[in-house]
């Protein structure tokens, strides 16, 4: 079994419903299983910003799919769930990206792996540093990467 890290997000409709859909059928998928979940948080859009806010979380999981083969998983969430891709970080119903695959580093034309804005986003690396503080990356522990934002920019609404 590999260890991976999902990011979900969602700014439209009903948030939590649409995060709670795409975790169940995460759950659900016979080569996935969830075995942790962050906090359920309130964010600021990022990238594009004249949009609503987001729900955001993280999951760790355990799958024998390969790295692609979860992207596919992933991408078949969002569409069954309604997500259009209208604009890059534009606005969403879902979104489930793959944050990290089993200390791999993936570089292709579908996916590259650790997730090339990982760090640089508050709303990834708070929660994720929730779930495992001590992971390590880019040569650096999810804390430390998570204490160089401003925590209270982002809103802890419940656990999912």
């Amino acid at each position: 079994m590999k260890k991976s890290y999902l990011a979900l997000g969602s700014n439209m409709g009903d948030k939590k419903r649409y995060l709670y859909d795409a975790i169940q059928m995460l759950n659900h998928h016979e080569e996935i299983t969830i075995t942790t979940l962050s906090s359920l948080y309130e964010t600021t859009p990022w990238g594009y910003v004249d949009q609503d806010i987001f729900m955001n979380l993280v999951v760790e999981i355990e799958t024998s799919l390969t790295a692609l083969e979860l992207l596919d998983v992933c991408q078949s969430i969002e569409n069954e769930l309604g997500r259009v891709r209208e604009f890059k970080w534009g606005p969403r119903v879902i979104d489930v990206d793959i944050l990290l695959y089993d200390n791999q580093a993936i570089e292709s034309k579908r996916l590259t792996v650790p997730h090339p804005y990982i760090t640089e986003r508050d709303f990834v690396m708070i929660p994720l540093a929730e779930i495992n503080p001590q992971l390590i990356v880019k040569d650096k522990t999810a804390q430390q990467w998570a204490q160089q934002f401003d925590k209270s920019a982002l809103k802890i609404i419940s656990k999912v």
